[in-house]
Parts: structure tokens; sequence; C-alpha cells
């Protein structure tokens, strides 16, 4: 078969090395892991962290290359929405977080997903920005 070769494991594999990477770089920055995939028939949210009293939904991007385009912006008014109401669904499941503020961050990740370059966007997008 000629063209191009996909990485063993597929593309969840590498998506999860690079979800696991993603994991590793919050932590090091402070954050601790409360939920990762949590899903619900609204969607997914990739990683539930806490910084300080702050609950953090974080969308985990990759790309083997850097993105042209900003990481943000690739997340869909669609895409936003699927967020907020799994985030939703996710604090009616723990209600001991629903006192928490909250915030949506991106972490675009590239490169090799055992050592990629991260960018961190915290507060992406909020709730008004869904619609």
């Amino acid at each position: 078969m000629r063209g191009r070769t996909r990485p063993a494991g597929g593309t969840a594999a590498t998506g999860a090395r690079a979800e696991e990477a993603a994991l590793g770089f919050l932590r090091a920055h402070g954050l601790h892991l409360v939920a990762r995939n949590f899903r619900c028939r609204a969607g997914e949210l990739d990683l539930v962290m806490l910084e300080g009293r702050e609950l953090v939904v974080v969308e985990v991007r990759y790309r083997r290359t850097a993105a042209w385009v900003e990481p943000a912006a690739t997340i869909t008014a669609a895409k936003r929405r699927h967020l907020l109401q799994a985030t939703a669904r996710f604090l009616q499941a723990r209600p001991a977080f629903a006192d928490h503020a909250l915030r949506f961050d991106v972490l675009a990740l590239s490169g090799e997903p055992s050592a990629p370059a991260c960018d961190w966007i915290r507060r992406a997008f909020d709730a008004s920005d869904a619609w």
C-alpha cells in the first residue's frame, strides 16, 4: 500500500498518548485531575482539572505539526455547545463541584506525542461564546 503510513496503534492510540502528555503538563503546572474522558450523551470532556477552587475543563488538541490555525479557533460553536452540555452533565453527576468557578481551556500539542510542544490557552472560551 502506498501513501501515508499511520502510527502504530492508530489515531486513538496517538490521541491517548497526547492526552497523557497533556495531563503530565497540567500536573506539572499544579493542576489536579478530577476526571478524564468523562462521557455522556452530550459528548466527552477530555480532562477535568482543579486549579485552586477553579474547575478547569480542558479540551486537548493534538497535531503532529504546528497548526496554522489558532487552536482555540478549531473549537467550533457546536463543539463549545457540546462541551457546555457535557459539563452540565458532569456537574449533575459530581455536585460537590457545583460551587466551583468554571473555566474552559484548550491545550494544543504538536510534535511527537511522547514529548510534544504545549500551547496552553487559558480561558479559551466561556459559556456566552457557545451561542
